[in-house]
Formats: structure tokens, C-alpha cells, sequence
């Protein structure tokens, strides 16, 4: 077994708050076991290009606390060509790299899974994405930080939507999953939570109005994942209008604000604690494995496991949404 003396991290897709303390994690845990830390700029886009920063203990001092990512992130096309991981690899053993971690979501998981196998290259994932989509972890980097984000914002426009005795569809992100959906619309108290694994039917969503209206429930909201079968939130709020005029009805399209601002504690911690068992892993010989938390403990999954396989919103917490929501 090669020993490890190099190792490269990158962000890459969507950025997630907490990648700054993973990074963090990632670079300080490296150095106190001897290792050079390089910091790969632009995700994917940088390992092909050859942008590579040198990372102290100081390079990460005072990120801890900030949204986004200090090594920057993209998407790149590139790398999902033979070609452009060709000239990955090849900058990676120029640069005498031993092994890289990469912070990201599905696609970025995708790509490292396929170079890692063409190469038989060293590589552990980190799940970084508000998505919280990703098999092998019950929680994602990010997540935390963009719920609570969500349910500030309900909290919010529910107090203009009973102001206006309105009803008001909040569309949040998740485009393939509901799971931010599904969790803010709960600790939001919502009327109802429409998200891409179910089939969304305007006659039922009416009938649910209506209960709603004869127990002199005069405002209310919708929380709609952005990927809904019918189409997202202005499509549904229209249908509604179409059907049922009890209530005077507004959209809010939430976006991209759900990506930014400081991580929670929670997301900090997880940051923390995932990037410093993946150099720990690294060094124990792991390679093509995503580190996840599983009831509370750190496990590693086959990449290719956890790109191929579909984590599944738990549908008994739609039930319960609704029943709470009576």
C-alpha cells in the first residue's frame, strides 16, 4: 500500500454552508500527521487546470464561521470526459499528489467515483449539499443551516399571510428530493408540503383548503420542492386560484438565499467531524468511500454505492405533517 505523504481537497457543485469548516477540518488534521495539504481551486475545473494553493494551519483560520467556500467551486463538463480526467490525473501526479478528498454533492461524487476507478486513485468523498439526497448519511453538510434558513423565512410570511388572511406556496430547492421540503415544512407548520416523490393532485390539495377553511383557518402555507410534478409553486398556486377563491393567493420562490449565510452549530460539527475522519481513513489504507454519519456514527460507503442508490424521503412524516397540520 502506497503511503500517503500529499493530499489534495476541493468543493465542487453547489455550494453548501459548512465546506468552509470541512476544508478546514480536512487541512488541519492533515498537518498534524505530517502530511502536505494542497487546496485545489474550482473544484474539478481547477484539478484540470492545474490551480492548486499550498494550505498552512493559517490558510483556514477564521473560515469556520462563513458560508460558501474559500477554495471556490463549479461545475465542470470537462471532467466528465475521458479527456479532461485524463489531464486531471496527470496534473495530480505532476504534483506528486498521494490521494484527494472531495466536497460535494451527487455529481461530484459521480465524477470521483469514475476517476478513481479509471486511475485507481486514493479518493474519499465528503457530502456537502443542502440537498441532503445522498445514500450513506443521514445528514448532508449544509442541510441543517438551509432548514433553518427555510423556517426563518415561513416564520416570516406567515406573518403577512394571516395579516392578508392570504395563502401563500413558498418554493424551496430540491429538485430530484423533498427532504428540505419536507423537514422545514413540518417545523414550519404547514398546511401542506408538496415534493417530487409524490404525485401532486390539486383536487386533494383543495379538499385539504377547504377542512381547513371551515375550522376558520383564513391564512395558510404550501411549502412546494421546487421539482414537483406539477410543475412548482407558481404552476400549483394557479390551479388553485383557477378551482378555489376562498383564499387570495402570493408565491415566494426562496432560491439561492438557502445555499448561503453561516452554518449551525450542527453543520459546523458535522463539517468537522467528517473531515477529520476522512484523512484518518486516508491514512488507514480507505479510498473510494464516502464518509457519512449513520445513527450518530461516522460510516464509509462505497462511492459507487452511494451515487447509484436512491435515498428515499421517509413518507410517514408526510402523514404526519398533515395531521399536525388539522
Amino acid at each position: 500500500m502506497q503511503k500517503i505523504k500529499k493530499i489534495g481537497v476541493l468543493t465542487s457543485g453547489g455550494d453548501a454552508p459548512g465546506m468552509n469548516a470541512c476544508v478546514r477540518a480536512v487541512v488541519r488534521t492533515g498537518i498534524y500527521y505530517g502530511l502536505d495539504v494542497t487546496g485545489i481551486l474550482s473544484g474539478y475545473e481547477g484539478l484540470i487546470a492545474g490551480q492548486f494553493r499550498a494550505m498552512e494551519s493559517h490558510s483556514v483560520s477564521n473560515i469556520i464561521q462563513n458560508g460558501g467556500t474559500i477554495l471556490k467551486t463549479a461545475r465542470s463538463k470537462e471532467f466528465m470526459t475521458k479527456e479532461g480526467r485524463q489531464k486531471a490525473y496527470e496534473n495530480l501526479k505532476k504534483d506528486s499528489f498521494d490521494a484527494l478528498i472531495t466536497i460535494g454533492g451527487n455529481g461530484t461524487f459521480a465524477g470521483a467515483c469514475e476517476f478513481s476507478s479509471e486511475y485507481d486513485f486514493p479518493v474519499i468523498g465528503i457530502p456537502g449539499t443542502i440537498d441532503n439526497d445522498l445514500y450513506g448519511t443521514d445528514f448532508t453538510i449544509g442541510f441543517d443551516t438551509a432548514l433553518n434558513t427555510v423556517v426563518s423565512a415561513i416564520d416570516k410570511i406567515r406573518d403577512t399571510a394571516d395579516s392578508h388572511n392570504r395563502l401563500f406556496f413558498i418554493e424551496v430547492m430540491g429538485r430530484d428530493a423533498g427532504f428540505l421540503a419536507l423537514r422545514s415544512g413540518i417545523a414550519g407548520g404547514a398546511e401542506d408540503i408538496l415534493v417530487p416523490e409524490t404525485e401532486t393532485h390539486i383536487e386533494e390539495l383543495i379538499e385539504i383548503l377547504e377542512k381547513g377553511f371551515r375550522k376558520n383557518k383564513r391564512s395558510g402555507i404550501i411549502v412546494v420542492a421546487e421539482g414537483d410534478s406539477s410543475g412548482g409553486a407558481f404552476e400549483i398556486a394557479r390551479k388553485v386560484s383557477e378551482k378555489y377563491d376562498h383564499y387570495e393567493t402570493r408565491v415566494t420562490i426562496l432560491g439561492h438565499v438557502q445555499r448561503g449565510g453561516s452554518p449551525s452549530c450542527f453543520d459546523r460539527f458535522l463539517a468537522g467531524r467528517l473531515g477529520y475522519e476522512s484523512v484518518k481513513a486516508l491514512l488507514n489504507g480507505q479510498r473510494g468511500v464516502m464518509a457519512g454519519l449513520i445513527s450518530t456514527k461516522v460510516e464509509f460507503t462505497p462511492l459507487v454505492k452511494s451515487v447509484k442508490h436512491h435515498k428515499d424521503i421517509n413518507r410517514e412524516f408526510l402523514e404526519m405533517a398533515r395531521i399536525l397540520a388539522m
